[in-house]
């Protein structure tokens, strides 16, 4: 008898946080949250859970949210995507830490998940990770969370339900508090979705907050607008009591939905770690089992925690190339047109320009330490094992002016080994900005041509930074991650051209990109 076929965890590597999944006859459509960088939201589409196809991005083109000045971790927030049996739905928070007029939920709308998305429908709710359910009736209710208005202790939240008006698309009616957290104390009860299934309401939300004592728990009502009941076995799903030997920490932020074959999953995140504590490929997104008992979502059955492999047994045959990338393309070059090139605070398409599925970067007075739109293209880091590399033309660089390769995790935390043109030529020289601070990895040393490569080889948590095949320096991977930096990413591997606040004249072409899985 064959072996019923499994996918291994997680199903979409790096960083694919606050993922959210709708069904839609036999496709599913999945969208995570993408902070600072552009395009924002990428829709993802799959048949079978396994193999995923980027379709387009929500937030796609200029006009539709302001991200000037927006600092990393800052922007997009903990989507949420449903369909009401016509178009598409998808609220979200946009979020600037600096700019309390800039701090706020949205709606927006589609008839096709791969675009265009209608302008954004402001929402009047405070607070963050707005969700939204449709009744059988056709009304339709937002839900969210927010701190407590009457706060008991330090950042205790609650859930609110509203209903929300098709005609005036506007919040209306009474709004209905109905959930605080499982346990009391616990902080953050986020990303809450609420579920018709068997007559019943079901809410499912998050707890204590995103990194290592994140958690699932579950309460259920006779009615939308509630009493909720919260279930005794709550948290329905956590990793916090393993300890730091789990190599998996932080699962939480749930979204249920069914399997081809009936079934019930829950898409989730987590992060993987060496030690216990640091992440640099970020918060993941993972499958989870579920099954109703007693009337009761229950997560990885007879296992209690998330498990390494997932059985798919609608699935006949599994990619040759694995599932480790959306589009199920091998590791290998990465041309211009791959949907996962994103920008900082800007699209790709307003910071650079393609020749021939080739990049052009005109060199930008910012670097990466400001709070402007930057010269940079990037990729999410999705292996802890991988070789990433970026072949430049330099020619057109004037005096000054530099680019580089980048390990980014924010203005105030990334690595960077860069050529230089200088009045003697160009150099190549590595540094390490961490908390702020520069520190100087490699001092200038000639390079001989106008066509470099850059890179990285990335094994566990050391980084090699790579110049012409030659490792100019070393950065732990551990002091780049989220743990050790504050904020909600992982590692962006890029290339940067910058005048250091100089006037810019020069350019840089991307002549070949690739990501190697080691």
């Amino acid at each position: 008898m064959a072996a019923t076929p499994t996918v291994a965890n997680p199903v979409l590597p790096g960083c694919h946080p606050d993922p959210s999944i709708c069904r839609v006859g036999e496709d599913y459509y999945l969208v995570t949250s993408t902070f600072e960088y552009l395009p924002g939201l990428p829709v993802m589409r799959s048949r079978d859970l396994v193999s995923w196809e980027t379709i387009g991005h929500v937030i796609d083109r200029e006009g539709m949210l302001d991200y000037t000045g927006i600092p990393s971790s800052g922007g997009l927030y903990a989507p949420t995507i449903r369909h009401d049996g016509e178009r598409f739905w998808l609220v979200c928070t946009h979020v600037d830490p600096a700019e309390e007029s800039r701090f706020g939920n949205f709606l927006v709308t589609a008839t096709d998940p791969a675009g265009p998305w209608s302008d954004p429908v402001w929402l009047d709710a405070d607070g963050i990770d707005p969700s939204v359910v449709f009744d059988d009736d056709g009304r339709v209710w937002m839900h969210g969370t927010r701190l407590a208005r009457q706060q008991e202790w330090h950042d205790q939240t609650e859930v609110w339900v509203r209903e929300f008006s098709r005609e005036s698309m506007s919040l209306v009616g009474e709004e209905h508090l109905v959930w605080r957290g499982a346990l009391h104390g616990a902080v953050w009860a986020e990303g809450p979705h609420l579920y018709a299934i068997d007559g019943r309401w079901y809410l499912v939300a998050a707890e204590a907050g995103t990194a290592f004592h994140h958690a699932v728990c579950v309460a259920r009502a006779e009615a939308v607008t509630g009493p909720y009941e919260g279930s005794r076995g709550n948290p329905v799903i956590t990793h916090r009591h393993l300890g730091t030997r789990s190599d998996v920490i932080g699962v939480g932020h749930a979204d249920l939905v069914t399997a081809p074959d009936g079934s019930w999953l829950a898409v989730l995140l987590a992060m993987r770690t060496s030690d216990g504590e640091h992440y640099p490929l970020g918060r993941e997104t993972f499958l989870c089992p579920v099954e109703f008992e007693d009337g009761w979502p229950i997560f990885a059955p007879g296992m209690g925690r998330l498990p390494r492999e997932v059985e798919v047994p609608w699935v006949d045959e599994l990619p040759a190339d694995g599932s480790w990338q959306p589009d199920s393309r091998a590791g290998g070059s990465v041309p211009a047109s791959d949907p996962r090139w994103t920008g900082i605070r800007a699209l790709p398409s307003t910071v650079a320009t393609v020749r021939d599925d080739a990049w052009v970067l005109p060199v930008r007075r910012a670097s990466l330490r400001e709070l402007e739109p930057v010269s940079f293209l990037g990729l999410r880091q999705q292996h802890a094992d991988v070789d990433a590399e970026v072949e430049l033309d330099v020619s057109a660089l004037a005096e000054g002016e530099s680019a580089g390769f980048v390990l980014r995790q924010s203005e105030r935390d990334h690595a960077v080994v860069s050529v230089t043109r200088s009045a003697a030529g160009l150099e190549v020289s590595a540094v390490h900005v961490r908390g702020g601070e520069e520190r100087v990895l490699a001092s200038a040393r000639a390079v001989e041509g106008d066509v470099v490569r850059l890179g990285v080889r990335a094994r566990g948590d050391d980084y090699d930074l790579v110049a012409d095949d030659a490792v100019v320096a070393r950065v732990d991977a551990r002091e780049l991650d989220s743990a050790s930096t504050g904020g909600f990413l992982g590692v962006w591997f890029g290339v940067v051209a910058t005048s250091h606040g100089a006037a810019a004249s020069g350019e840089v072409r991307v002549l070949d990109s690739s990501y190697v899985p080691a």
